[in-house]
């Protein structure tokens, strides 16, 4: 039998497929970035797909939390997940740009909310998980282009949050099914829905109300993660690419049929790249 090929070439193209099976946003938006950086960018997409995917594929909190420990001793000690590209990739890109691991150990423990049933309890709790697992890649992205560490922490925070908000309005219905309730439990409340109707298909007026709360909230943070995108050089704009998306994709809520436990918020592929496009135009 063939040895698997596991070079760094292949490692870095692995996590460029990964990412566009998975994260096809990021995956458009890291072509408009410099050549020489798209292969760093995509190993830590990868890395962040491969962790948010856990939760997708066990039923079980503690088998997630030990694939999420494999995680973590593989940052660490990566030579122990050298068979795996992404692992391979992302040290690689570590490395390269000498970025602190700990970012990605937080984004790990991030991830650790998803394995279990409870509700996230309130706006702010929701704000510090999109900004473990959202604004850090922003952050970091931006350092991969500079080529070295840079603050971009106003517009990376918020930028975070807008995105990550809008994934939780958008995979609403897929977290209902599976009885996971990532908006936040005091909007529900202030709008009468019942946490114990909402996982069987209930109160889809009092939710369709809370969506729309939690798309304010992430408008405003779409809003200051703009201004904070003029302060930054042009260099490092391409990071923020995906932040693009963030407005086209809640309009779809105002639609007269949308249905939260129902629609699909989603956008044609060739308009989305249309959009990355013509965002392209302004990081000038």
């Amino acid at each position: 039998m063939a040895e698997p090929d596991l070079s760094l070439d292949f490692a870095y193209r692995h996590c460029e497929a990964l990412v566009r099976e998975r994260d096809p946003d990021r995956y458009f938006a890291t072509l408009f970035a410099p050549a020489d950086k798209r292969p760093h960018l995509y190993a830590l997409y990868a890395f962040s797909a491969e962790v948010a995917h856990i939760e997708e594929v066990t039923r079980e909190p503690l088998t997630g939390e030990i694939r999420l420990q494999w995680w973590r001793d593989a940052l660490n000690e990566p030579e122990q997940g050298a068979a795996n590209p992404v692992v391979a990739a992302l040290d690689a890109t570590i490395t390269a740009f000498n970025l602190p691991r700990t970012t990605f150990e937080n984004l790990i423990d991030a991830h650790a909310f998803d394995l279990y049933s409870e509700p996230m309890p309130d706006i702010n709790q929701l704000e510090g998980y999109c900004g473990e697992i959202c604004s850090v890649l922003f952050q970091v992205a931006a350092s991969i282009l500079a080529g070295k560490i840079v603050d971009v922490s106003e517009a990376a925070g918020h930028g975070g949050v807008a995105v990550a908000m809008t994934g939780v309005i958008r995979a609403f219905p897929w977290h209902a099914r599976r009885g996971k309730v990532y908006v936040p439990l005091t909007l529900l409340q202030k709008h009468g829905a019942d946490i114990d109707k909402i996982t069987e298909g209930g109160d889809a007026e009092a939710v369709k109300r809370a969506l729309m709360d939690l798309r304010a909230q992430a408008l405003d943070h779409l809003h200051k993660a703009q201004e904070g995108l003029k302060a930054l050089p042009a260099m490092v704009r391409p990071a923020f690419l995906p932040l693009t998306l963030v407005r086209p994709y809640l309009t779809l809520l105002e639609a007269r049929t949308y249905q939260p436990f129902e629609t699909i918020l989603d956008r044609a592929q060739w308009r989305k790249q249309w959009w990355l496009w013509r965002a392209t135009r302004k990081l000038g």
